[in-house]
Parts: structure tokens; C-alpha cells; sequence
């Protein structure tokens, strides 16, 4: 009989009386469109997942709190969104429904050169410029986009049920956290970690800004390596050749360099070359870093354009000549033929000018790597240019680690013996490796950019004494001299800084000196950080040297020092794979297979599609999304809908005859005991242990056996075969069943209602309309996500599964044999079983079987008739006693198919269970249930050749 058990309900969140939450009568058909906006408008009308701020000083014991990575402002929902918003909402839903405050942070990111593109083609369109509008006017009118557009992707957020804490959503513009950003780089300023200087930088000709080399697409590309003949000063006929890539760069040239031990040009070592094309002499240097074996053995030096050339000329005190401008067109220092022209333009005149003067050497077939503005897809230049560095290797002047020493060890240093106590982990763990290389071979940070969207750098330039003011504040005069003619520095930050501050600057830093905030407090370090691998450098690792930097000033919420474990934004990276399309090919517009998930959406549902996506996603292991599959996940809602309405309907029917259900016991977790039929008891285990089992996996991000647990209970525990066992308890008619029939509509019910509570995390639409129907709006909750994850034990009843297990093999059986021997529908026919144990399940359980397997009779015998046609299992033989002549063909046929197939089977498992890789990380579960699976095959390799020689 049904007993009560734990309440189901989360704290705080019992309904409000003024709460109306969205009701309508189940219809006959599933649609998804009927219902998903509705609910996705009352999450977030009601306002059910925002966090209060606690008391200062303390914290939240059980706080599940994640990051969204922000969205650019001009972006719109594609795959890659849906996939991460998917994975990070089944978390945040289920450790909600554990009992723990769970927060997750929504914002957009300003997107500085993304955003300043879209409004500069907007004003195209205009027939204007930005340099036409001004600086002032320009940043006001991309505000004024924002406005109007920059939202796109926040309403889709919500359309898709994204359960954030709207009243904290953010934008890295906004004045809060532009007032946090300026004091970050003001203390890293006064701490002698950021630093301005010529260096040289990826430049994007297009978007007219320096990018950083994470900003940078390579790819290779045929092209050719140009010979060029320099004559050598006071050494008539003598030439030097030096081989090149970019000739038009040659302009620029302050010396050419060998390598000292290359004794072809010994003799050359402090002489003096004449530069082709111009009147200027450059000195023949040595350097070790020259490779004699490439090209010529001989290189030009051009420090202005790059990088390689210009570390030489640093070590031998060289000049560095520029002769591009910002849109790589040549400058006036290219000289007066050249000046002017574009950069390829250039190319083919100092080549035909070389070829006219007898400079120009051999011309060979070269595959040159190039790099890409990864927004605009421009060739990048690399340019001399002044901009502002974050020094991340140096230590701070107040003393300690550097920021990338600290962002090094959260990721090393643990317990001895104890991985899992490293204060931040990677999963897949592969990316530890990946970061930890990157980490190890990191260069100076370079933050300016070259554009007027974004957090300008608050440094200003004073023309009287040349040094820099950096302030908090807007100042009015110089901080060196007290001149008043300064200017503010024209160039903004790199996107990447301010949302790499957001960890701590949405919880309120900086807090006043020695001080804390309690949003820091309760949420710091956040829980988790669910992102993919292509913003693994842009935006983690900048978030954990920052993070770890500026919290560590920050105390902990009783006031000691915060130490470094303490420190890192995030206790756990989870690196999703990518979605890809059904042939597993890249998504890419090129390509025109990019799937729109706007209009799977539209098509089949938003929880078919989360579904979808969760069920192929397992960590290291990218997804191929098949629509296919996202159809079959509909026709999932679909039988749960329709299980639904036959529970409603035998409730209603139950209330018609004087039968009824009190709502109060549906919220409670079913309870079984021995003497409930088997079906109830089964039921009841199997919740427990596909409960715990689900647990499990989403602790371990395995979204795709969650997933396919969950299938499995639903589709066939639940509505194959207990719905259809309780469906022969039912009698609305008997008196003398009353009892009985309201103890398998309560079970039926309780279970259904836990059942939609497991699967509320993934498919979160479906079950909200669901469970508030089987309330009759009477709810415990203001919604199904403020209620508690049923909780399980794994095993819960072994015995039970097994005995239960074997009917189902029974009447599976039956049916098929009944099918082979083409017995009449609606007959019902006396079997045979051969059970070496376990018989007394089939009589005592006779009623089941004979209902959904049509049997007259069960009969257990020691031995079958030599002949007769039976179907095998480890655990039992049966024959369906049926007066037809069989066709021998057939059934020697059938059963050669299924020989064959058992032996592929066992060849697998026993190619498994003797590799020495597989057993050694195989956990033992595993291996002994392969084990068991080699050993059954066997039993039934022995059988099926009995059967096909009995036939002979």
C-alpha cells in the first residue's frame, strides 16, 4: 500500500496566494507551441529563480553559482548557444532541485569590434561615416543600437526557459562595472603591471585596431619565395641574396642578418649592402637565430613589420622603419614611387622594378602560413605600434607571484594523493594539459584597441611634459608637471579585459580597502564555468589571472585572508564539445549547413531539441545533430503527454465512483512494501535506482546517459509495462476492488509525479504543464523546478529487477512465438517453461502473463519435446504448446541468424576482456558485467545449437 515519504518541496518555495500560474485542460495532441511560451513568460514574470543577496558576512553552505559566458550584444541564438544553454540549465535545474541556492549569472559583452563593424555598416548604409559623426556622436549612436537591438539573444534566452537570475543580468558596459574596470587597471598600473611601449602587433588593416594573437585564423596558403640580389657597397659585382616572402616589406629594410658560423659569408660579416629601389645603405649583421639552412641563409631585417626582425633589431640597436599606414597602404617612407599604393599593388611594382634593374633572382613555389582577422577575415599585418601591455610574467611591485604564476598553480598544486583537491579542475582533465602549455609559454597581454566602442583607457597624455596621468577619476591637470593641457588616451580596451573581470565584478568588486561584499561572499568562488574550447585562452585563462589577482585582497567571509585556493573564479571548468552537423562536418555558412535552432524550435519543440542535444553529449566528444533524432525525441513528449491523459482520465473515472485520490499524497515519493504486486514494487525500485543513477551521471556531465536513463524508465518502464500492468488492476466496477484500485491509481500517480521531476531538468517545459494538470493547480510549488530531484539508491532491489526481469523476457517471448506460429490474435494458448530456477515467478505473477502474453496456462516442466519450436533466455526456455506445422526452413534459418549474431557478440566482449588497456581502466562494475554478458552468450550459443539439431 502507498505510504508517505519526503516532502518534495523546496524551501521558500510554497505558492503564493496572489500567484495565477498558466492552466488549460490537456488536449488531445501534444504541442509544444501551446505551451512553451506561456510557462517561459510565467518563469520569468513570477520571478522564480532570482537569489537575494544574503546578510553580509555570510555565505550560502550549499551555493551552486555559474557564469554565463556573455553573449556579444549583436549576436542571435545559434547551435553552439543552444548546446551550452542546454547543458549549463539541466545543471542549474538539478542542483536547484538538490536543495542548493543556485544562481546563474545572465549579460551581454559590448563586443568592441564586432559591435563598432555592424553600426559603421549601418551609417554606410547612410551614406556617413564614424569619422563623419565624431567620437562623441558615434559612441552615442552604437548606444542607440544597443537600445534597439542588443537584445536579440537575451529574449531568446528567455523563450528557451534559460532559468537565470534576471535581476542580475548585466552588460560589461554598464557604469558599475566600467567604474570596476578602470580601478583594475589603475591597481595594475600603480602595481607596475601595465606598461606602454612600440612593439609589434597583429594589425587589422580592415578593422583598423591591433588584435591579439588569440584574434589571429591561421592558414596556409600557396604562394612564392622571391630571391632579391643586394648589391655589396665598394664590392663591384658582388651581391648578397636574400630570400623573401613579402617583398613590398623590403623598403623597410635596416640590415640583412646571417648566422655567424655560416662560412659562406664570412667575409661579409660588417660590411655594407646597398638597398635596392632607395639611396639608403644597410650594414650586413650576425645573429644567431638565423637558420642557414632556409632560403639563402641570408634574411632581411625589417623591425618595423616583423616581429622576428624586430627582436634582432633590439639586440643590435637597430632603427625601425615603418612603410605602411594603418589601412596597409604604403607610406611616404616607402619612398615617392610607392607611397600611396595598396600593399599587393606594391608587391607587383617593386618586383617589376627589381626584375628591371637585374635584382631579382630566382622565384620559387612557397606555402606561406598567413593569419586572418578572425572577425573580418583580413589579412593581418604585423605593424610597429604603440600600445598598452599587461606585463602577466612579472612580479607585482608589492610583491608575490605573478599573475600567471598564480593562474599556474591553481591548476597544479593538490593534496598529496588527491587530484580532486586542486583548488581548480578541468574536465575533460586533456584540457589541463592544453592550458598549462599555453600558461607556460604566455607573452605580455597586449590590452589596447585601436576603435572608440569600449571602456576607454583611463590614462591621459600631457603635452607639456610627455609622461602619463592614470586615474580613478577624470583629471584636470597633469600629475607630474600640473599642466593643465592633457588628453585622454584615444584607444579603448580590449573586450577581453573587462569580461574578464566579470567573476568578481558581478558580486560588487571593488569593495571598500580590507573589505568584502556579500555577494562575494556568499557566491565567491563560483561553482562552475561551462564553456568551449575556442574561448579556452580569450576568456578563462584571462579570468583566472585576473580573478585570482584581484580576490586575493578580498577577505573571506570571517575575515581571514583569502588564500590562493580560495581565489580562483571557479572551482571547475567543464569544456563542452562542438555541434556539428549529421556527416559531422563543421557548421559554417560557406558550407550551408548551419542548422537554425530557432526553427528546429519552431518545428519540433524547445525540450525535443534539449533533449536531443543532451542525449549526444558526453565529454571529449563532439556532437553530429541529427533532426532525425530531434523528431524522435518529439514522439518521447508525445507518449508522455498521451501516459498523461490516461492517468487523468482513470482519476477522473476513480472520482466518478466514489474513489478519491487525495492531491496531497501525489508529492510524496512512492513507497512499496511485500505485499504490493510485483509491478508496484518493481516500479518503486527501478525510480530509486534510475533516480540514483542519474545523479551520477550529471555529477560527472554525462548528459547523454542521464538522458538515456531517463528515456529508458519513461518510455519503457513506465508507459510499456507498468502502465500497462496497472491498467488490468483497474476496476471502477468491482466494490470488492475499491481498495485496490486506489492503491494502484496512488502508486501510479506518485510515481508519475516523481517521474516528472526527474525529467523536469531536461525537458523543463513538458513537465512544468504536466505536473501543474496533475495538481489541478493545487501545487506544493509555484512551479515543478522549486521542488526536490527524487533521490534513489543504486541496486535498491536487485532481486526484485531480476524476478521482474524475467517476466518481461517471458512475455517478450511468448509474443514472438505466438508470431512465428501465427496463432490467432485474440487466442490464448497453454506454454511450456524449463527454468532451472526461479519457476515460482512465473506462477505466482500467472495473471501478468496472461493478460499481456494471451496464456491459458503455465505449465513448468524439467524438459521440452525434441523438436519444438522455443525461444532461449540464460534463465529459461519456453514453448508455446500450438498444434501447427512449423516451416523447418524458416526457423533453421532464424535461428542460424541468431547463432551468428551471438558469436559476433561474444568475440566482442572477449576481444575486450583480454586487452590489458581495457581492464586496467575499466571500472570493476564494468568489466564483471562484461564478464556476465561473455558467460550468458555462451549458455545461449549451447542452446540455439541445440535447437538447430533438434530440427534436423
Amino acid at each position: 500500500m502507498p505510504r508517505q515519504a519526503e516532502n518534495i518541496l523546496e524551501s521558500g518555495s510554497e505558492m503564493n496566494e496572489n500567484s495565477n500560474p498558466p492552466r488549460r485542460e490537456l488536449p488531445k495532441a501534444y504541442d509544444p507551441a501551446a505551451i512553451e511560451e506561456r510557462w517561459a513568460q510565467y518563469w520569468v514574470s513570477e520571478r522564480l529563480f532570482e537569489v537575494r543577496t544574503p546578510a553580509p558576512g555570510t555565505s550560502h553552505p550549499r551555493a551552486f553559482t555559474i557564469l554565463l559566458p556573455p553573449p556579444n550584444v549583436t549576436g542571435n541564438l545559434h547551435m553552439g548557444h543552444m548546446f551550452e544553454h542546454t547543458e549549463t540549465d539541466i545543471l542549474v535545474r538539478w542542483h536547484r532541485m538538490l536543495g542548493e541556492t543556485a544562481l546563474w549569472l545572465p549579460g551581454t559583452d559590448h563586443a568592441g569590434i564586432a559591435t563598432q563593424m555592424l553600426v559603421e555598416r549601418q551609417l554606410t548604409t547612410e551614406g556617413t561615416t564614424r569619422q563623419a559623426l565624431g567620437r562623441e556622436a558615434f559612441v552615442e549612436r552604437v548606444w542607440q543600437w544597443r537600445r534597439h537591438y542588443g537584445g536579440a539573444i537575451l529574449s531568446s534566452m528567455k523563450r528557451i526557459g534559460d532559468t537565470v537570475d534576471w535581476s542580475r543580468e548585466y552588460f560589461t558596459m554598464d557604469e558599475r562595472l566600467s567604474v570596476a574596470v578602470r580601478e583594475a587597471f589603475v591597481r595594475l598600473y600603480e602595481d607596475g603591471l601595465i606598461y606602454r611601449g612600440a612593439y609589434i602587433v597583429n594589425w587589422c588593416p580592415r578593422c583598423q585596431t591591433a588584435i591579439s594573437d588569440l584574434e589571429v585564423a591561421h592558414e596556409e596558403q600557396q604562394g612564392n619565395l622571391w630571391e632579391i640580389r643586394y648589391p655589396v657597397v665598394a664590392s663591384p659585382g658582388e651581391f648578397l641574396t636574400v630570400a623573401t616572402t613579402r617583398p613590398e616589406t623590403m623598403l623597410g629594410d635596416v640590415a640583412v642578418a646571417v648566422n655567424p658560423l655560416d662560412e659562406r659569408y664570412t667575409h661579409l660579416h660588417g660590411k655594407t649592402l646597398r638597398l635596392p629601389l632607395t639611396n639608403r645603405e644597410i650594414p650586413v649583421i650576425t645573429d644567431d637565430w638565423v637558420k642557414s639552412d632556409f632560403g639563402t641563409g641570408a634574411v632581411k631585417v625589417t623591425p618595423a613589420h616583423d616581429p622576428n626582425d624586430f627582436a634582432i633589431a633590439q639586440r643590435h640597436n637597430l632603427p625601425s622603419i615603418s612603410v605602411m599606414d594603418e589601412t596597409a597602404h604604403m607610406s611616404a617612407e616607402a619612398g615617392p614611387a610607392y607611397a600611396g599604393l595598396d600593399r599587393y599593388d606594391a608587391r607587383k611594382k617593386v618586383l617589376e622594378d627589381l626584375e628591371a634593374q637585374g635584382l631579382l633572382g630566382a622565384v620559387r613555389d612557397h606555402v606561406n602560413a598567413i593569419g586572418k582577422c578572425a572577425r573580418c577575415q583580413t589579412i593581418v599585418e604585423p605593424r610597429l605600434s604603440t600600445q598598452w601591455f599587461v606585463a602577466v610574467n612579472k612580479t607585482p611591485n608589492k610583491g608575490g607571484d605573478s599573475m600567471a604564476e598564480m593562474a599556474r598553480k591553481v591548476v597544479c598544486e593538490a593534496k598529496p594523493g588527491d587530484p580532486a583537491s586542486k583548488p581548480l579542475r578541468f574536465t575533460p582533465e586533456n584540457y589541463e594539459k592544453i592550458y598549462l602549455e599555453w600558461m607556460n609559454n604566455i607573452y605580455d597581454w597586449c590590452i589596447s584597441r585601436q576603435l572608440w566602442w569600449g571602456h576607454r583607457i583611463p590614462a591621459w597624455h600631457c603635452a607639456a611634459c610627455k609622461k602619463i596621468t592614470v586615474a580613478r577619476r577624470d583629471p584636470t591637470h597633469c600629475a607630474h608637471c600640473g599642466s593643465r593641457q592633457i588628453t585622454q588616451e584615444t584607444d579603448v580596451l580590449d573586450t577581453w579585459f573587462s569580461s574578464g573581470l566579470l567573476p568578481v565584478t558581478v558580486f560588487g568588486w571593488p569593495p571598500p580597502q580590507g573589505q568584502s561584499t556579500p555577494d562575494l561572499d556568499a557566491f565567491y568562488p563560483t561553482s562552475l564555468l561551462v564553456t568551449g574550447f575556442d574561448i579556452l585562452f580569450f576568456w578563462v585563462a584571462r579570468m583566472i589571472m585576473l580573478g585570482c589577482y584581484f580576490s586575493k585582497d578580498v577577505p573571506m567571509p570571517d575575515g581571514s585572508k583569502r588564500a590562493l585556493k580560495d581565489s580562483v573564479p571557479f572551482r571547475e571548468v567543464y569544456i563542452h564539445s562542438l555541434v556539428r552537423d549529421a556527416d559531422r562536418q563543421k557548421m559554417s555558412k560557406t558550407k550551408g549547413n548551419v542548422v537554425d535552432p530557432v526553427e528546429i524550435v519552431e518545428r519540433y519543440g524547445t525540450d525535443a531539441v534539449r533533449f536531443t542535444l543532451a542525449s549526444m553529449s558526453s565529454p571529449g566528444t563532439d556532437i553530429a545533430f541529427s533532426e532525425a533524432r530531434t523528431e524522435g525525441y518529439r514522439a518521447f513528449a508525445n507518449k508522455i503527454w498521451n501516459a498523461a491523459r490516461f492517468i487523468f482520465m482513470n482519476v477522473e473515472r476513480a472520482r466518478e465512483t466514489g474513489i478519491e485520490i487525495d492531491h496531497t499524497v501525489r508529492g510524496h515519493v512512492p513507497k512499496a512494501d511485500e505485499t504490493d504486486p510485483i509491478e508496484t514494487r518493481w516500479i518503486v525500485a527501478r525510480l530509486s535506482s534510475v533516480a540514483a543513477q542519474v545523479g551520477i551521471d550529471l555529477s560527472e556531465y554525462r548528459f547523454d546517459l542521464a538522458a538515456s536513463e531517463i528515456y529508458q524508465f519513461f518510455w519503457g518502464d513506465f508507459c510499456d509495462w507498468y502502465l500497462e500492468i496497472v491498467k488490468l488492476r483497474l476496476d471502477f466496477a468491482d466494490s470488492a476492488r475499491k481498495a485496490a484500485t486506489k492503491s494502484a491509481l496512488t502508486i501510479l500517480l506518485q510515481t508519475f509525479e516523481s517521474a516528472l521531476r526527474l525529467l523536469s531538468p531536461i525537458m523543463p517545459f513538458l513537465t512544468e504543464e504536466l505536473w501543474h494538470a496533475l495538481y489541478d493547480d493545487e501545487t506544493p510549488a509555484r512551479s515543478i523546478a522549486l521542488t526536490r530531484y527524487p533521490q534513489g539508491a543504486a541496486h535498491s532491489d536487485d532481486v526484485l529487477e531480476i524476478h521482474f526481469h524475467l517476466l518481461q523476457q517471458l512475455i517478450v517471448s511468448v509474443r514472438a512465438l505466438r508470431k512465428d506460429l501465427g496463432v490467432e490474435e485474440k487466442a490464448s494458448v497453454p506454454v511450456r517453461i524449463r527454468s532451472a530456477h526461479d519457476g515460482w515467478v512465473f506462477e505466482e505473477n500467472f495473471d501478468v502473463i496472461q493478460r499481456l502474453a494471451r496464456v491459458s496456462s503455465v505449465e513448468l516442466v524439467s524438459s521440452i519435446p525434441e523438436g519444438a519450436t522455443i525461444r532461449s533466455t540464460p534463465q529459461f526456455d519456453v514453448q508455446v504448446v500450438y498444434e501447427k506445422t512449423i516451416d523447418v526452413l524458416a526457423e533453421r534459418e532464424r535461428l542460424t541468424k541468431e547463432l551468428a549474431k551471438l558469436e559476433k557478440n561474444l568475440a566482442s566482449a572477449e576481444r575486450q576482456l583480454s586487452n590489458p588497456a581495457f581492464l586496467e581502466k575499466a571500472p570493476p562494475h564494468v568489466v564483471e558485467g562484461l564478464g556476465k554478458i561473455a558467460a550468458d552468450t555462451r549458455l545461449l550459443m549451447e542452446k540455439t545449437r541445440k535447437a538447430l539439431k533438434d530440427l534436423a
